[in-house]
C-alpha cells in the first residue's frame, strides 16, 4: 500500500526532475463559479500531464538490475508518455501498450520520447493480458498506470505542493477537485493532504457515463463502467477504481462529481481564454465541475487540478467553438 512516507520519499527522488507547477487564478472564473478558483496546472508538467511524476517515482525506485532490463506500461497516452520519458532519462528501454483509438498525438509523442508502442483493440482485447505477456516474455518490469504503490506515491507529490501552496495563499479549508480515472492521482493527493493539509478534501471528478469512482464512493464498493470507450475524455476512461486506490479514496475523499462532454469542452475553452493554458477533455473535467457543479461544492475556495493537456487539434478546435 502507498503511504505518506512513500510520497515524501518520492518527492526527494523527483527533485530536479519534475516541475513544481504553479497555482493560477482568474477573476473571471471566480465570478463564473461564485467562489475563488485556484488552478494547479499539471498540464504544464513534463510530457503534458502529472503522469511523469508517477513514472519517475516508480522507475527510480526499482532495484538497479530490474531497472536495467527495461519497463513496460499500458496506457491510453499520458502514462505512456510519462513512462517513455522517464525510462529514456534513465537510459533504459520501454514498451508501451496503447489502444489503437488513442489520440494520434499521444501515440506519436510516446514514440518520439523513446517508447516502443504496441497497439491493441480497446473493445476486444485486454491491455493487462497483453502487458503481462510481453513483460514475462522480455523480462520487463510492469509499471501500472494507477494501481501501483510507487506510481501513487509519485502522483501524491502533487498533493504536497498543493498543501504548501494553499498555505501560502491563506487557503485553509477547500475542496480539491481532481480529474479521476483509476484513482492514482486522487488517492495520492488525498494521502498527502491527510497529513499536510487535513482541512483540504480531495474529490474525484469524472465524465458522465464513466463515473465509476463516484458510484463506488456512494455505494461503498467498487463499481464498473458499462463501456470501455465512447467518450472524448480518453485519459480518464478506466473500467473501475483500483484495488489499491479505492480503499484510500473511500477513506479520505468527499463525494465524486461528474460532468458532460460539452461541459469539459467548455472548460477547455475557458482555460485557454482566461488562464492561457491548453487542456485535454479528461484534464478539464475538474475545472468543469468547479464551474458547472458549484451547487455541489461548499466554501469560498476550491482548488482544481487540471491534469493534462495532450489534445489533438481537432478536439481543441471543437472546444474553442464555445468562445463564439
Amino acid at each position: 500500500m502507498s503511504t505518506i512516507e512513500m510520497i515524501e520519499a518520492a518527492a526527494e527522488r523527483l527533485k530536479g526532475h519534475a516541475r513544481e507547477t504553479p497555482i493560477l487564478s482568474s477573476p473571471f472564473l471566480d465570478t463564473l463559479a461564485g467562489r475563488r478558483i485556484w488552478i494547479k496546472p499539471e498540464c504544464l508538467q513534463h510530457t503534458g500531464s502529472f503522469k511523469f511524476r508517477g513514472a519517475w517515482s516508480a522507475i527510480s525506485a526499482l532495484e538497479e538490475a530490474d531497472r536495467k532490463r527495461g519497463v513496460i506500461a499500458y496506457s491510453s497516452g499520458n502514462h505512456a508518455q510519462g513512462v517513455a520519458m522517464a525510462a529514456s532519462k534513465h537510459g533504459i528501454a520501454s514498451v508501451i501498450v496503447m489502444p489503437s483509438d488513442a489520440p494520434q498525438l499521444k501515440i506519436e509523442n510516446t514514440r518520439v520520447l523513446g517508447g516502443e508502442v504496441v497497439l491493441y483493440d480497446r473493445a476486444n482485447e485486454s491491455r493487462e493480458e497483453i502487458g503481462e505477456a510481453i513483460a514475462a516474455e522480455r523480462g520487463l518490469t510492469l509499471i501500472r498506470p494507477y494501481d501501483e504503490p510507487q506510481v501513487i506515491a509519485g502522483q501524491g507529490t502533487t498533493g504536497l505542493e498543493i498543501a504548501r501552496q494553499a498555505a501560502e495563499l491563506g487557503v485553509s479549508h477547500a475542496d480539491v477537485l481532481v480529474c479521476c480515472g483509476g484513482g492514482g492521482l486522487t488517492s495520492g493527493i488525498a494521502l498527502a493532504l491527510e497529513k499536510h493539509a487535513p482541512n483540504l478534501r480531495a474529490r474525484p471528478c469524472e465524465p458522465e457515463g464513466f463515473d465509476d469512482v463516484k458510484r463506488s464512493l456512494a455505494s461503498g464498493r467498487i463499481q464498473n463502467n458499462n463501456a470501455a470507450s465512447g467518450n472524448i475524455c480518453d485519459a480518464i476512461l478506466t473500467p473501475q477504481p483500483g484495488d489499491i486506490t479505492f480503499p484510500i479514496l473511500h477513506r479520505l475523499c468527499g463525494p465524486g462529481l461528474s460532468v458532460t462532454e460539452e461541459e469539459a469542452l467548455h472548460a477547455m475553452a475557458l482555460a485557454f481564454l482566461r488562464l492561457k493554458i491548453v487542456l485535454e477533455p479528461g484534464g478539464a473535467v475538474a475545472l468543469a465541475a468547479a464551474v458547472f457543479r458549484g451547487d455541489e461544492i461548499e466554501g469560498d475556495d476550491v482548488i482544481v487540478v487540471t491534469s493534462g493537456g495532450n489534445v489533438d487539434p481537432g478536439i481543441f478546435a471543437n472546444a474553442l467553438e464555445f468562445l463564439t
